[in-house]
Parts: structure tokens; sequence; C-alpha cells
């Protein structure tokens, strides 16, 4: 397979200037890309972005290794996910951003939309990494409508519930009370009765005993940091994920049309957010919007919370006792999980795409995410890899089962990969803030959710 040359990144007015909207932020390196600028590296060390401080040891050592194969340096360059986008996006106009950098579905789609991304599959380096190793859908996930291969898996992540093992002892229940939880929009099912008995009141009384109040808790059964925006990840989305036949829009990848507006994602959203009215989880404002759930957890004021096996050794080096179950099973009979993963992508404005097409190609290998495993903080996206961090994870004590049963038993869905990412969030955050701020109805939904989807009615993406 022989390189193809890469054609160069439109400029017409409009992509240059919905480029320099999207970096707002950035005004000066907008302005001055916005008046022309181009990339001025040339051929030789590879220029990569990540946001993940805790990743950065092992990608130093993948670096340290591909340098040692092939004699081409990586310069890695780590920006928090508050400031990466932002920069990236500054980057592609001004010239001056990565050769390559780690990628995430909610971005993705933009990115191909903008045509700055180069199809991996034309480059000589992607014959050197072998597709059927990944694990099963990983690397269809980063195929663009178009069929080019504009990201390489780097891991996967499901969610799953941790929580505070001596708080579930004091509350007289054990780990198999968790292991065989369900829930439903109705009364909660066993899932609620075990919230209810780990939620404590500022004069000891549990939310199962009468005279609870609800109103001066101590102890949340259940943690929450924010609303979930229009994902819920590692909020509500194990619960609207397993209520029924319900997905964030009408196709698994690349849909054109959301359902927030169905009755069985409202009625799973009334009944997560009415856990506030009970007293079993924090209202808005009982935390800072900065205290995530392994710090409500850490601190002895909330009981469990969900979240992402890429949190899985920070809740490992908690000073309380940890325990890890899978997430409850719903009406539609499975305990579900989104499934998500990250990727790398080479910008369209290298100038050292062989070089990086190189790097990427070799982050796709057992070679490298065996390293990556190694380190224990994340789930590689080659299977066998995956079998070995597993094993490194499990040296703490903790179980990964309720992570990887999800791969296993197929009880997995996408995160929602569509056009209009950006947009979407910026609509659904305010609605999903209000159902947990001021408690207003699910059905309020409706209305976001037509404005959403009038964002593909009015583009060329619209409905097919």
């Amino acid at each position: 397979m022989t390189t193809q040359p890469i054609s160069p990144l439109r400029s017409s007015l409009s992509r240059r200037s919905l480029l320099c909207g999207l970096a707002s932020g950035a005004a000066a390196l907008t302005l001055a890309a916005c008046s022309g600028g181009s990339r001025k590296s040339g051929p030789g060390a590879v220029e990569y972005w990540m946001w993940d401080a805790s990743q950065l040891p092992a990608y130093e050592a993948c670096a340290k290794a591909f340098e040692a194969k092939t004699g081409i340096k990586v310069n890695i360059t780590q920006i928090a996910w508050g400031d990466y986008w932002t920069k990236l996006t500054a980057g592609f106009i001004a010239g001056t951003g990565p050769d390559a950098f780690t990628d995430h579905i909610s971005k993705f789609a933009q990115f191909v939309d903008l045509e700055v991304l180069v199809p991996l599959e034309k480059q000589a380096a992607w014959a050197g990494v072998d597709e059927s190793a990944f694990q099963e859908g990983l690397i269809d996930l980063w195929k663009g409508e178009d069929g080019h291969q504009y990201g390489c898996p780097k891991d996967w992540d499901t969610v799953a519930v941790f929580y505070n093992r001596d708080m579930l002892t004091q509350a007289g229940l054990t780990d198999a009370d968790l292991a065989g939880w369900s829930w439903n929009p109705t009364d909660g099912g066993t899932f609620e009765k075990i919230l209810a008995r780990l939620t404590v009141d500022k004069n000891g009384v549990r939310g199962d005993e009468p005279g609870f109040d609800k109103n001066r808790v101590a102890v949340y059964g259940l943690g929450i940091q924010d609303a979930g925006t229009g994902d819920g990840q590692t909020q509500w989305s194990p619960f609207t994920g397993s209520a029924g036949d319900w997905f964030y829009t009408n196709k698994e990848t690349w849909g054109n049309h959301y359902r927030y507006d169905e009755k069985v994602f409202q009625d799973a959203m009334d009944w997560y957010f009415g856990l506030v009215d009970k007293g079993y989880m924090p209202p808005r404002g009982a935390f800072s919007s900065t205290t995530s759930t392994d710090v409500q957890l850490g601190s002895g004021k909330v009981a469990m919370c969900f979240n992402g096996s890429w949190m899985f050794s920070t809740y490992a080096k908690l000073d309380v006792k940890v325990g890890i179950a899978a997430n409850p099973v719903g009406p539609s009979g499975k305990s579900a999980s989104l499934y998500n993963g990250l990727g790398d992508s080479i910008s369209k404005q290298s100038a050292n795409i062989d070089n990086a097409s190189k790097w990427v190609a070799f982050l796709g290998t057992a070679e490298a995410q065996d390293i990556v495993a190694s380190h224990g903080i994340v789930f590689p996206a080659i299977a066998s890899s995956t079998d070995k961090a597993v094993k490194v994870f499990e040296e703490t004590g903790l179980p990964t089962k309720p992570f990887t049963q999800h791969l296993e038993d197929k009880s997995t869905f996408f995160f929602p990969l569509t056009y209009f990412g950006a947009d979407v969030a910026a609509i659904m955050k305010p609605a999903t803030d209000d159902l947990w701020a001021n408690r207003v109805p699910a059905s309020t939904l409706t209305k976001y959710n037509e404005q959403v989807n009038l964002l593909f009615e009015t583009s060329k993406h619209e409905k097919g």
C-alpha cells in the first residue's frame, strides 16, 4: 500500500468562518488564523496532543518504544480537557495544531464535517494495524459516513457503580444485595430500596425509616455532579439504556433524529431526578459544581455513585473501602452500559503526515496497547491488551467484571455519534439542568428535542 497525497483543507468562507466561530475562546489565535497562515513545522518529530494527565506516563513510555523502533521522536503535549478543544480548533485555523491527537466521539463528527482529518486507511502505515484485534464495534465507531477510517481505537470504557462497603455493612446490606438489584420507573425496584436504606439524615434516621427528614440529609444514597447534558454517561444513561426500546437517535451511529421526546425516556428521567425529591440524591447546590462523585464518595457524604472504568484507579486509591457493582437490571431485562472509546486522529494540516501515521498505527498495535495496559489506567481497545489490563486492575483487590461483563453479554450502547454534537450539548445542558435544579417534568424535554432535530432538518445532514 502506498501513501496517497492528502487534498488540502477546503478554504471556503463558510468553513473558515465556522472554524473561527468554534475557536472564539482563543480570540488572538483565531483572528490571526482567519487572516491567513499555515503550519510551519516540517517532517521529523511528531507533535501529539492528549488531555488525560493520568495517562501521560503510559504514552510517554509508548513514545520511547516507538522512537527506539523507528528513530522518530514524539513530543507529547498534555492540555486539560477544559482548554483542549478550544486550543485544538484554534490550531486547525492557525496551522499551529498537532500532527496527531487524542479524539473523542462527541467532537469527532464535527471534525469529519469540517474535513480536517486524514483518512488513516489511505496511509501505508495502516497496513500494520490488525483491525480484527480491536474489541467489537470500536473500529467502526471511528469511521465517517463516507466509510473512511478517521480514528484509530485506543481504549474503551463502560460505566458501573462504585460504593462505600462500610456504609453497605452498616445498613445491614451485603454485596449480594447489589448483585441482583433491579430498577423500574414506577417504584424504583430494589435499587431504590437500597438507596433509601443507604441514605441517612442528620438525626441518624435512614431513608426507609419513619421520621426520615429528606431536607436534612447527612449521607445521600447516590451521588451526582451534574445533570448529564444530552448523554448522561455517568448519571442517567444506565437507566435510559435499560428502560426498553430507546436509544439517543434513530441510528446506532450517524443518526439524524434524536428521541428525547419519547415516553420511555422521559419516564426514566422523571424517576431518576425524582430521587432528589425523596432525599436519596443531592439537589443541585448540595455540592459545588466542581466536586466530582469520587470526591463525594471519599468524603463520606454519599454511599454510591456511577462512574466510568477510566476512573477505576482513582476510586481504588480512596481512603474508604470501595466496592464495584454492575448497573441494576432495567425493564429491558438487562443491566446496560454506555460503551465509548477514545481514538487517535491525524490533522490534514500536518506537514508530517507520514510520520504521524506511523505513530498512530503503532498506537493501534498490541505492543503499544500492552504498554498502556501495564499502567492500569484504562482498558485498551485491543482485546488481548484488555486481558492484560484486567490483571493489573485486579491487583487492587477490586473487580473488573462490572465493566467487562457488558462486552461479554452485548449489553452496551454507543455514545451518540452525530453531527452538531456541540449544538446538541448546548441545547440539552439547560434542559437537563432544569430537571435537576428546578425539578420540572421530563415532558419539557420535548420542546428541546424539537430544537435539536431542527438542526438536522435545516442542514445538509437532513433526515434521509
